[in-house]
């Protein structure tokens, strides 16, 4: 199962905690802002699948930051606000808003709004794929497909496959990627997870993905 990353971009501490408890309560990684000097910083850092967006924030307003998110990221907008005129709605929809849900919400139309729009944006995800740089990730057939080619995989380098996947475009740790692979990585010899990484490498290059899986020195790994 995918598990989706929702941002809660909410200044009231009491609502943003309800979301959060909320969407974790139902599969959903969560994330928030805390800054609100920096959200769009932290948005292209956190990479959420779909943000959950109030409109009077302290700083910038969620129409404008919306508009700024538009610029790089097509991740569904729900707008959770209490302005509930018409002209709000509008501007939602006009500046990138995918839906518009009033304070105070319904959870059952939160919850199925956002799943709604998770499966419209993320249909690879849906039917068992996850894909990431051009390249497809099949997890029932434990195939990585780049361009046509297709490269087979042992359960383990799935996994360490998944794992990336999963977490795109953030660096992964060693101990991280190691406990999720064995479970316990106290009695795993660390070159285990050297030696199927630089199999997995191997195999990217052989179907056209060469530095898909870049080393990040003392860090981990990242796609």
């Amino acid at each position: 199962m995918n598990r989706y990353k929702i941002m809660v971009i909410e200044d009231d501490p009491v609502i943003q905690g309800e979301l959060r408890a909320l969407l974790e309560g139902n599969g959903y990684v969560t994330t928030g802002a805390e800054d609100f000097s920096s959200v769009i910083e932290t948005v292209k850092k956190e990479k959420p699948h779909l943000i959950l967006l109030d409109i009077k924030l302290p700083g910038e307003s969620g129409f404008t930051l919306c508009s700024k998110i538009r610029i790089f990221s097509d991740a569904p907008i729900i707008f959770v606000t209490g302005c509930s005129t018409d002209m709000d709605e509008l501007n939602s929809i006009m500046l990138g808003g995918d839906a518009f849900i009033t304070k105070p919400y319904n959870s059952a139309i939160l919850l199925a709004k956002t799943a709604s729009l998770l499966r419209r944006a993320y249909p690879a995800q849906q039917a068992g794929q996850m894909a990431y740089g051009g390249a497809v990730l099949h997890l029932e057939a434990s195939v990585l497909e780049y361009e046509g080619r297709r490269a087979d995989l042992t359960r383990n380098e799935q996994k360490i496959l998944y794992f990336l996947f999963k977490n795109a475009g953030n660096i992964c740790s060693r101990p991280d990627i190691t406990e999720f692979l064995w479970d316990n990585q106290l009695y795993v010899d660390d070159n285990a997870l050297s030696v199927n990484i630089n199999r997995i490498r191997e195999k990217l290059a052989a179907i056209g993905l060469k530095n898909f899986i870049r080393t990040k020195h003392r860090q981990g790994y990242t796609l």
